[in-house]
């Protein structure tokens, strides 16, 4: 018998925040599932190790450090991914931030318009500049990192929660504007994962007092729902939310 075609052969993936935690989890997965992956973080040491990983496995990648909050950035960050690849198929909106984590009372404006700028802003910016590289394929996939604090708000914060909670939004309005073209949009919620986010891990006693009854997963425990996504049909569901929460949201 001849060889299983691997679930993601030639396919090109863009993930932003590869260098560590779901995002880099997820990058090697495609790349072992025969994706050629476009590994985007601020830090270029963590998505060189990333690349690195994904060639010592016989997978191919390339590095490519990105702010996705400067738009030249995202844009110069598909024309390094096009040039290498020769396309797009399927993006992540991965990149997080949570840089205020006060009342809103006693919130900083400047950190608190520093995490929309990431979560939201940057979202946009991913997703309006990979549009016309997925339509030149004649569809693809893409797949933003929601959080179930966009969903439901709980205390102390108010910029992570709204700026995922715009991330939902737009996540909706893209997958209307989009499936004409073949292209599905939708939201993965991780739930609570040990991992960091701007160094910090994000079950402090607050969050983790919510939540005492949810599964606390390691990256890797993304994965699976993530390979789901990256892999149905391109008449697939469109505008959902995709939870790995126990409990609703």
């Amino acid at each position: 018998m001849p060889p299983r075609e691997l679930e993601l052969s030639g396919k090109v993936a863009v993930v932003t925040g590869a260098g560590r935690g779901i995002g880099r989890a997820i990058a090697l997965a495609y790349a072992h599932a025969g994706a050629m992956v476009s590994c985007a973080a601020r830090t270029q040491a963590e998505i060189d190790d990333t690349v690195r990983e994904i060639e010592s496995l016989g997978g191919e990648g390339i590095a490519v450090r990105t702010d996705v909050t400067q738009l030249a950035a995202v844009q110069s960050l598909y024309r390094a991914t096009t040039q290498r690849f020769g396309g797009i198929d399927l993006l992540v909106i991965n990149a997080g931030a949570s840089y205020d984590r006060r009342t809103i009372e006693e919130s900083d404006p400047e950190k608190w318009k520093a995490t929309m700028e990431v979560n939201l802003m940057g979202a946009y910016y991913c997703a309006r500049e990979v549009i016309p590289y997925l339509k030149q394929r004649g569809g693809g996939k893409i797949i933003a990192i929601g959080s179930g604090l966009g969903h439901r708000g709980i205390p102390e914060r108010s910029a992570y929660a709204s700026s995922k909670a715009g991330l939902w939004m737009l996540t909706r309005v893209l997958a209307q504007e989009l499936w004409p073209y073949n292209i599905a949009v939708n939201e993965l919620i991780p739930g609570p994962v040990q991992t960091s986010i701007d160094g910090k891990l994000p079950n402090d006693k607050n969050v983790v007092s919510q939540i005492e009854s949810e599964w606390n997963k390691t990256p890797g425990d993304i994965v699976p729902m993530a390979m789901f996504l990256a892999t149905q049909p391109v008449m697939g569901p469109t505008g959902q939310s995709f939870s790995l929460m126990r409990r609703d949201l």
